[in-house]
């Protein structure tokens, strides 16, 4: 995993533009200003004229449709759904300049296909970095896969991975297939971390506590094992066995997850996710 060392000093040569102002835009928008580059510097572009007042607040700028200023912008992060990612690329492409590097967070559409979308003359553009970021990056908790077309050199490898380490860590991968799983894993694990919270919360309050407690207790137990995970150099497996004294009450409940498949659930879950995934490039990356 690749956690960027401190970030770089606050560059006045580097403008931002966000085509999507959305909650993912906002967040990593929030992770760059001041610290990668002057909030003046930022600009964002959204069709709903009820986001911009937040944008404006944060010393950026915005407009509802793409202009003038994306071509003063040396980077520029896709953040539109990909049902609108060809009509976004399409508005934008007379602004792009040959150095642009061009960063997209759209799912399931792969590299090559924003590429030749971007591209002119039948040559596709090179220097796109397609990522797959989550929503704890909202709090600066968040993880990143990434993955660098052949046409993105080290200096621009090296800034994407400041942006969007600005908002937590960062994972490089190898190829769009990588991506799919990073879409079935990080990109959609926090649904499934907030569907088991749930689920103990729920069973918290069934066993006897308030629901305050409950919650307060679930997510506890969640930041506190995933603290230890992370400091220690023993595997969750391992971790997980510490934790299970022979007839006790921890085996009993593992019981009743193994009995009822739960590994299995998971793995077919993010096979879904990951099938998902390229069912969407095949959809709209024609």
């Amino acid at each position: 995993m690749n956690t960027p060392s401190t970030p770089p000093a606050t560059d006045r040569n580097l403008h931002v533009a966000f085509i999507g102002g959305g909650n993912m835009a906002t967040a990593l928008a929030i992770g760059m200003a001041g610290r990668l580059c002057p909030p003046g510097q930022i600009h964002a572009i959204d069709i709903n004229t009820d986001i911009h007042a937040a944008w404006h607040a944060r010393g950026a700028t915005a407009a509802t449709a793409p202009d003038e200023k994306l071509s003063l912008c040396n980077v520029w992060f896709f953040a539109v759904k990909p049902q609108y990612m060809r009509e976004a690329v399409q508005a934008c492409r007379p602004w792009l300049r040959p150095g642009t590097l061009v960063v997209s967070v759209a799912a399931g559409l792969r590299g090559d296909v924003l590429a030749g979308w971007l591209g002119q003359d039948g040559q596709p553009y090179g220097k796109l970095v397609r990522c797959m970021p989550n929503t704890p990056a909202l709090v600066g908790a968040g993880v990143t896969g990434m993955l660098a077309l052949p046409g993105v050199g080290e200096a621009d490898r090296a800034l994407a991975q400041a942006m969007l380490g600005s908002v937590g860590q960062v994972v490089w991968v190898d190829d769009d297939a990588a991506i799919d799983a990073v879409t079935a894993l990080s990109g959609s694990g926090p649904a499934y971390v907030f569907r088991f919270l749930e689920a103990l919360i729920a069973g918290g309050v069934a066993v006897g506590l308030d629901e305050a407690q409950a919650r307060a207790l679930a997510l506890g137990t969640f930041e506190g094992a995933a603290k230890l995970a992370r400091e220690s150099a023993e595997p969750p497996s391992v971790l997980r066995e510490r934790v299970t004294s022979k007839g006790g009450t921890t085996a009993a409940a593992l019981k009743v997850f193994d009995e009822g498949g739960l590994m299995t659930l998971v793995a077919r879950a993010m096979a879904a996710a990951a099938e998902r995934s390229r069912e969407l490039a095949r959809e709209f990356g024609k």
